[in-house]
């Protein structure tokens, strides 16, 4: 079964992190026929195949996926997890 939550992080052209979005598992499929997962506001959709192979979605016009995204499994119990009530901010 596929992972419910996912952390992408988004590097520029040097590989440096730049950015983390995390993203849920939808109902959707993508051109592959993995699941899409999405962040909260539709914005970043992925699909993520069983291999952790990440393909960046357009969800509107003037968009330029990028091809440098790492996924990362979450789990319920990830005490990295920003979403875990359970996590502390250091």
């Amino acid at each position: 079964m596929s992972p419910l939550r996912y952390e992408l992080v988004f590097s520029d052209d040097t590989g440096s992190p730049q950015d983390v979005v995390i993203v849920e598992r939808s109902s959707s499929k993508g051109p592959g026929g993995h699941p899409v997962y999405a962040d909260p506001t539709g914005i970043i959709r992925a699909e993520i195949s069983d291999l952790d192979e990440v393909r960046i979605l357009a969800s509107g016009g003037h968009q330029d996926p990028t091809q440098q995204v790492l996924a990362r499994r979450l789990t319920d119990d990830d005490p990295k997890d920003p979403a875990d009530p359970t996590a502390s901010a250091a």
